[in-house]
């Protein structure tokens, strides 16, 4: 039986994909925090499943009569960004909580770096059981 390096990691190499889009997310909104109409922006875990899961699915057309796998789903990366809803809008526009975002910020920080440590221990596993646990 093989084992595959998607079964080995158990999910922590995406996990760690995700939390660095997401890092990059929030990071342009505090960079964006005194620009005029900007709205904040982040991205939700359910709705990067939701788009890991369809990329997954692969549909094959049995009848020309089908319709194509792309209509109703553009699939571009901008659909798992989604508008974050303000507590307190600001006059000039713009959605950036600076509290908030720095504390989603450091809440994400935190959590790729639990993803970092489960992946870390995940290959020195692997790499005892191949040397033999010298």
């Amino acid at each position: 039986m093989a084992i595959t390096f998607e079964g080995a990691f158990a999910g922590h190499d995406k996990a760690l994909l995700f939390r660095s889009a997401r890092s990059a997310v929030l990071a342009n909104n505090i960079a964006n925090s005194d620009t005029p109409n900007y709205k904040a922006r982040d991205i939700s875990f359910e709705s990067m499943m939701q788009e890991a899961t369809r990329s997954q699915l692969s549909m094959s057309a049995t009848n020309n009569k089908h319709f194509s796998q792309s209509s109703g789903f553009s699939g571009s990366d901008d659909d798992a960004l989604l508008y974050r809803t303000p507590n307190q809008p600001s006059i000039d526009g713009n959605t950036v909580d600076m509290q908030r975002e720095q504390a989603e910020f450091a809440q994400n920080s935190l959590q790729f770096d639990t993803s970092f440590l489960f992946l870390d221990r995940k290959i020195s596993g692997m790499k005892k059981a191949i040397s033999g646990g010298q």
